[in-house]
């Protein structure tokens, strides 16, 4: 049986772009089950942990450790991106590309996509361009491509900002599947309400830093320096 890539661990790591420190020093770590939720201020480092921990930063200081070789790491896991990154491809030839690239007969890889096209909502749209779907739907797209290899990990970058609620409640449940079936979640949202549904894990960041964490059921609530609860208030953090 193959075993896990997690945990993760950051040991004192950072992220630093033209002489800027955007990231770090952090030290934390991603355990094997759960969903874990990012907030904290525009600006505050969300994104750059995220790239920082999937692998699109490398970090200027410090270590990021899997618990198998990185190269393995890397082809088990997924990121999905505020905004989708598309081919230019119909829907099925999207979902079924990461198979192609890792040798599955095209035939094959055309059925799994087409089962997960009806997995996300998707099964009527197998022959439309990616380009003329619609925002919720083209996150499902790329839900359905980031998962149809069954990462270990799925790492989102605010994959609802800008999704009506009925949008936001399908990919939720996307999301949930997965979980259920075994990935683990790691996402990025300015979506408070979003965080109470999901987490069992919460990262507060500020200026670059985990500034408090907190785990377990209602975890957002649990959060309790002054700084976090005047985040979740609505007041202006920096």
């Amino acid at each position: 049986m193959v075993g896990s890539i997690l945990p993760l661990r950051l040991e004192a790591a950072a992220v630093r772009r033209g002489g800027n420190r955007l990231v770090g020093p952090v030290d934390l770590e991603i355990a094997a089950e759960g969903v874990t939720i990012v907030i904290g201020p525009n600006g505050s480092g969300k994104t750059s942990l995220l790239r920082l921990m999937h692998g699109l930063e490398r970090a200027a200081e410090g270590r990021v450790r899997w618990a198998v070789p990185e190269a393995e790491a890397r082809t088990r896991q997924a990121y999905v991106f505020q905004n989708p990154i598309l081919m230019r491809r119909h829907v099925l030839g999207n979902i079924a590309y990461p198979l192609l690239v890792h040798g599955v007969h095209r035939a094959e890889a055309r059925r799994r996509a087409a089962d997960w096209a009806v997995k996300v909502g998707l099964g009527e749209a197998l022959e439309r361009q990616a380009s003329s779907l619609s925002g919720g739907e083209r996150q499902k797209l790329a839900l359905a491509r980031a998962l149809i290899r069954q990462p270990d990990i799925l790492f989102l970058d605010e994959p609802c900002a800008n999704l009506d609620g009925r949008a936001t409640r399908e990919i939720e449940a996307i999301l949930v599947a997965a979980r259920d079936a075994g990935t683990r979640i790691v996402m990025a949202t300015h979506d408070m309400g979003q965080a109470r549904r999901l987490a069992t894990e919460v990262f507060f960041l500020l200026q670059g830093q985990v500034h408090e964490a907190a785990s377990g059921h209602g975890s957002l609530g649990r959060l309790a320096t002054p700084e976090a609860r005047a985040f979740l208030k609505g007041d202006i953090v920096e």
